[in-house]
């Protein structure tokens, strides 16, 4: 198993930040590798998204957990791994809001693939999260 976490604070309220992630359509706004979204059905568990990138193949997504204003969870499944994204929001304080997110890599050759996958899905999170707090501070 290959694991990452990362987390960032922020005054932003709970909900604040999970309005922006349940509004998939417009994850764009705050991930810049996104270049197109489609959800298939309502932010829970079992929907399954598709996101994109100019120059690379689309992502499967299937969202397996949600708790409002908490936490989602969505897998991707590929080549016998399966890559776990936990999104959670905490509350360190009470005008403190910690958003983390934790991938999992598991599968037969997750001890070795997940090296080097693992870091190449997860460079950009520092940016994709600070965007992602700026936009949920501002209100928006």
């Amino acid at each position: 198993m290959w694991v990452y976490e990362h987390g960032i604070e922020t005054s932003a309220a709970p909900e604040a930040v999970w309005r922006l992630w349940a509004d998939v359509e417009n994850w764009g706004a705050w991930n810049a590798d996104i270049q197109k979204i489609e959800i298939r059905g309502p932010f829970a568990a079992g929907t399954e998204i598709t996101m994109g990138a100019d120059g690379q193949d689309p992502i499967e997504l299937r969202i397996t957990e949600v708790a409002e204003n908490e936490l989602f969870v969505d897998e991707a499944r590929f080549g016998g791994l399966v890559l776990r994204t936990a999104h959670r929001l905490d509350r360190p304080a009470q005008d403190r809001t910690r958003v983390v997110y934790r991938m999992e890599i598991t599968g037969a050759a997750a001890d070795e693939l997940g090296p080097e996958i693992g870091p190449a899905v997860t460079a950009d999170w520092p940016e994709t999260m600070a965007a992602l707090v700026r936009l949920a501070e501002a209100g928006r």
